[in-house]
């Protein structure tokens, strides 16, 4: 096992929020905000009902000021992704959406071309390669308890929707299992694009179960410090869902 591992398993398992709340670009800073939050709570990275920190403790995160905070978060409620309470024992609570309806993620499949996704699965096999290689040269075996938890709430989710989350919260916690925060960033991002439409090939409980067993083997591979392996492993997971949903945008 290469030396440079390090950490604990709590570190470990907040990396995503690590990730989540890190400061904001300065470029429209109120819209970085509202996706960021938004992207984090779609994907399930936030969970249903959690507390998000104090306006000015949040804000001082994100390095935004707390009036673009509070712009941030009426658009976020405005949204249906964060509900405000007033008074003793409020605050600003995560709202998690019901999943999208199919006919809108088929007309939202039908706007991107087959070499759009077939570009978009490469990205996205890049980054989850990448990510499985330095996890296993970083993590240690003890640290992949959340990886596990979440491969374990893949097979037992109920829908499509809840399965499509659970899918690529997986590949965010991989990224932040190799320590790399612009990895578990750019793995957010990219699961805004593809997170929701892999409810349309998530259905089926088979490859449900599929893709919860390659999900396993990349963290057996992981476990066991095998780089190259890890990588392989996380690439044809990733390409796999790719040439599924290539394969149902050409019959639409």
């Amino acid at each position: 096992m290469n030396s440079t591992r390090a950490g604990g398993a709590d570190a470990r398992a907040s990396g995503a929020h690590v990730a989540v709340f890190a400061p904001v670009d300065s470029r429209a800073r109120v819209d970085a905000v509202v996706r960021r939050i938004g992207d984090a709570i779609e994907l399930g990275l936030l969970s249903d009902g959690e507390q998000l920190p104090g306006e000015s403790e949040l804000a001082g995160r994100l390095g935004v000021s707390t009036v673009t905070l509070r712009e941030a978060l009426m658009a976020l409620r405005q949204q249906g992704l964060v509900t405000t309470r007033r008074g003793r024992g409020g605050g600003s609570f995560v709202s998690l959406p019901e999943a999208p309806a199919e006919e809108r993620l088929r007309t939202r499949l039908r706007d991107w071309s087959s070499e759009e996704l077939r570009d978009l699965g490469d990205h996205w096999a890049a980054l989850s390669g990448a990510a499985a290689r330095l996890a296993a040269d970083r993590t240690e075996p003890d640290d992949l308890g959340q990886l596990r938890r979440t491969v374990a709430e893949l097979s037992r989710a109920p829908d499509a929707g809840a399965r499509s989350r659970v899918y690529g919260r997986f590949h965010v916690e991989l990224a932040a299992a190799a320590q790399s925060a612009r990895l578990t960033r750019e793995q957010v991002a990219l699961q805004t694009e593809v997170g929701a439409l892999l409810c349309l090939v998530l259905g089926d409980d088979e490859y449900r179960e599929e893709a919860a067993d390659r999900h396993r083997a990349v963290i057996r591979a992981v476990q066991d410090g095998a780089p190259d392996s890890a990588r392989t492993l996380a690439e044809r997971c990733v390409q796999e869902s790719a040439a599924r949903l290539i394969a149902l945008r050409l019959t639409l």
